[in-house]
């Protein structure tokens, strides 16, 4: 990331990269009109048991060979080289400290599927002070009514931006399936 413009944070376990994840963020970053994606290996998923997790090398490995041809897309290590639990909070925390103006530039990627989860994550009212959300559709799952911001997050609710587009229907738990099955 560098000190100019809008930039999108795509985070995840990213087990495997694929398809899909690549075009949320090539649609988001086209939508939003940001200069670049942050791709994010999550360390150690806090949602996630450790012991089904590929070793976060060979993840960042997948990650830099899926985005190294579109020069709008970074990789970034600060989870996977961090120790403990990779929460978004800390990470925009860090981010912040380099970049006093983050809050104004940088936007969560997460799909209406992970939002259902987000009143779980670590401090969300923290991390929507420190970011705005790009809400991105996906197969078979709606989003929130109108009222959702405004229960869940009374006074941030303009800092939830709900995108437009394809509804993506890719897994990486799908893919593991698949390839286990030979």
């Amino acid at each position: 990331m560098d000190r100019h413009g809008l930039w999108g944070i795509l985070g995840g376990t990213f087990d495997p990269i694929h398809l899909a994840h690549l075009a949320v963020a090539e649609q988001t970053r086209d939508a939003l009109g940001l200069r670049g994606i942050l791709f994010l290996p999550a360390g150690v998923p806090p949602h996630k048991p450790a012991a089904a997790i590929t070793p976060s090398e060979h993840r960042v490995a997948m990650v830099e060979s899926a985005i190294a041809d579109n020069p709008t897309f970074r990789l970034s290590r600060r989870e996977v080289d961090r120790p403990g639990p990779s929460f978004a909070v800390d990470t925009l925390e860090q981010l912040r400290a380099e970049f006093p103006d983050a809050p104004k530039r940088l936007f969560w990627i997460l799909s209406v599927e992970a939002l259902s989860g987000f009143i779980t994550w670590r401090r969300p009212e923290r991390v929507l002070e420190l970011c705005r959300l790009a809400v991105v559709p996906r197969l078979g799952h709606a989003a929130p009514g109108a009222g959702w911001s405004t229960e869940h997050f009374p006074g941030q609710e303009d800092r939830l931006v709900f995108l437009d587009g394809p509804e993506l229907s890719d897994s990486a738990s799908r893919i593991r399936r698949l390839v286990s099955e030979g």
